[in-house]
């Protein structure tokens, strides 16, 4: 592999492979607030949000970090107490002193916060418009969950990186700054190749994630990977899946650890990191056998959501246990060819998951997704492959990943409309 391209999927990996601290939608939405708040220089005496259907719906029913509650309304107000836009997605680690500061300003103050929903504009849109007296500051982020296009103070703009308009919506390939074109190939070669010692950065992501594991067995939100890992009786998947789903448990339900994400969401950040550690450490595979696989997971899983685009009416769940089974073939000692047929195996499995919004039962859906990845890749390392003729399959790995871009990012559109419709108008 060239060393250019090496690089560049070096430095892709650390781009999307990040610290958060909660969920990353109420997370960037805190994160444009404190960016405002500091725009304006003073408390607001109004706060008015629209945001896009994506990120409204993931931020409706999911626990806020320290807080025992759920939704945005919370998360405004510690970004109006306390926020510092420096922290990017881990702005709502606060300590418990300064969260309660937040209750009470939210206790007085919720009129001051208005919330809505901005349509047409790209799927991750946050606009937030802070007004104090005759003074206002606008702060937008779109594409990325920490990707600033507008901060302006009244009609003076400080920062304007509208690389492309943030009420035109764009697919992550469209949106790579590097140009880098990424493949099946290209991604197996890198994490099966690169220098160790280059690789060796991804091992972090364990100790974060697998403390938050650590956190959520002892019974978070539905308690599923508590329930799971009692129910275990020491077989391998069950309880690799079991301390996956508890880290979810945790996050969903308002810890305040803080997760490695991936692709901006922290349960993706999860998935990638967990199963294949946790099952190759079970399984006595070496340092660099594990630290590969996990590079693997975690591009692989870059690659499918880039196509998909970074919040869909897909479940992240997807793309992260698409990569899950790459790197459990890894582990085995399989193939590339193997490794397509892993992918083409879970295409075809799970590519109609849908997300509706946030909350505590992504934990249940990430079981879902890895119990089928542990199926998928046994039967590719047993060169069990779906038909050609199958579903979105076709003999090209790279073409059956673009055709479950095209469904996550053009084909569902109206089951946005339909959750959010669904969501808000519950009897």
């Amino acid at each position: 592999m060239e060393e250019s391209i090496r690089k560049q999927l070096n430095a892709l990996l650390r781009q999307e492979v990040v610290l958060a601290t909660g969920c990353t939608e109420p997370g960037a939405v805190a994160l444009c607030v404190s960016k405002a708040v500091e725009t304006l220089g003073q408390e607001p005496e109004h706060i008015d949000l629209r945001l896009s259907k994506n990120v409204f719906k993931n931020a409706m029913g999911v626990g806020i970090p320290g807080t025992g509650m759920i939704g945005l309304p919370i998360a405004v107000s510690m970004a109006v107490v306390a926020g510092d836009s420096s922290r990017g997605l881990e702005v709502l680690t606060l300590p418990a002193e300064q969260v309660e500061k937040a209750k009470q300003w939210l206790a007085n103050n919720a009129s001051r916060i208005a919330i809505g929903v901005k349509d047409p504009c790209d799927k991750l849109y946050i606009e937030c418009i802070c007004t104090a007296g005759e003074d206002t500051a606008t702060a937008i982020i779109s594409q990325r969950h920490t990707h600033f296009v507008l901060i302006a103070r009244n009609d003076k703009v400080i920062y304007d990186g509208t690389a492309t308009s943030p009420n035109t919506d764009t697919t992550e390939e469209k949106a790579e700054s590097d140009g880098l074109n990424l493949t099946a190939r290209m991604v197996y070669d890198y994490a099966t190749t690169a220098p160790i010692e280059e690789l060796d950065f991804i091992k972090e992501t364990v100790k974060y994630n697998d403390a938050a594991a650590t956190e959520g067995l002892k019974g978070y939100g539905l308690q599923t990977g508590k329930i799971l890992m009692e129910n275990a009786a020491g077989d391998i998947v069950h309880t690799v899946v079991a301390r996956t789903v508890a880290a979810s448990d945790a996050r969903m339900d308002g810890c305040t650890l803080s997760v490695y994400s991936n692709s901006g969401s922290g349960n993706q950040g999860i998935a990638c990191t967990l199963p294949v550690y946790n099952y190759g450490k079970a399984k006595g595979c070496t340092d660099e056998q594990i630290t590969r696989a996990l590079v693997l997971n975690h591009l692989m899983s870059i690659y499918i959501k880039r196509g998909i685009g970074r919040l869909s009416a897909l479940c992240g769940i997807v793309n992260a246990s698409i990569g899950v089974s790459c790197g459990i073939v890894f582990l085995h000692g399989g193939t590339f060819e193997q490794m397509c047929y892993a992918i083409k195996n879970m295409i075809n499995t799970i590519a109609g998951m849908v997300c509706d919004g946030a909350k505590p039962s992504c934990a249940l859906k990430m079981s879902t997704g890895l119990y089928s990845a542990f199926v998928s890749a046994e039967l590719a390392y047993h060169d069990c492959v779906v038909d050609a003729t199958d579903g979105l399959s076709e003999s090209d790995v790279d073409c059956s990943i673009r055709n479950l871009g095209r469904l996550g990012h053009d084909g569902m559109d109206q089951v946005d409309d339909t959750v959010l419709d669904i969501m808000t108008h519950k009897q």
